[in-house]
């Protein structure tokens, strides 16, 4: 597939650039910038970003220190969904069963179910999302999974980010985006939502892409 051969080249890649540090507080390393007019393009590998000139604050040598920054609260989950049965497998083994089947790299299912749910199978997002990869009841009917079932949650999250990856043409962050703040806030914003929660995502995840690469 044509989404797979881009995002190996965006995994094997050379990341020595600079931070962009962001309106919102988020720094996101990247390759290196360009500014044209009132927008901003981010590179990273073979993919890039467009934002308006004024969400970015300053760039960052590589080498750059910052202070710490204050630690971020992390919501409680308010409710949890009952466990019904021992998983047959761990959540682990399901991130990458997943990654196997729809060929995307074991770490980043891992890393994206790290990020959604800590791995818990039980665990219900404010906002309703259920399960290991946080899916929301719309969008695993109609992906056709019980989203109380761990391997039917992370099957579909797994299919679901494949699908957005072949949708936004192998563009890891704008795939990562949606899947975070929904298609319809990519659109909108015609590349990256400025939301402080996405942009951490994003580079959360984007963090262990490099660990994985061994940078």
């Amino acid at each position: 597939m044509r989404f797979v051969a881009i995002f190996l080249s965006l995994a094997s890649g050379v990341f020595a650039g600079e931070y962009a540090v962001l309106a919102s507080g988020a720094r996101m390393h990247v390759d290196r910038h360009e500014t044209a007019g009132d927008t901003v393009r981010l590179y990273m590998g073979d993919s890039f970003a467009e934002m308006h000139a004024a969400q970015v604050q300053r760039f960052e040598a590589d080498d750059y220190t910052p202070s710490p920054p204050a630690p971020v609260p992390v919501a409680a989950p308010v409710s949890v969904v009952a466990p019904e049965a021992k998983p047959a497998f761990t959540p682990a083994e399901l991130a990458d069963q997943a990654a196997d089947k729809y060929g995307l790299p074991r770490w980043l299912v891992r890393s994206v179910m790290r990020a959604e749910s800590a791995f818990q199978p039980q665990v219900v997002s404010p906002r309703g999302a259920i399960g290991l990869m946080q899916l929301m009841p719309g969008t695993a009917q109609t992906l056709g999974a019980d989203p109380k079932d761990p391997a039917q949650n992370a099957d579909a999250g797994a299919r679901y980010l494949r699908d957005l990856l072949v949708k936004y043409d192998g563009a890891l962050w704008h795939a990562l985006a949606a899947y975070n703040a929904g298609p319809g806030a990519v659109a909108k914003y015609k590349g990256l939502p400025p939301y402080a929660e996405t942009l951490r995502y994003i580079s959360r995840i984007d963090q262990d892409r490099k660990k994985a690469a061994g940078q």
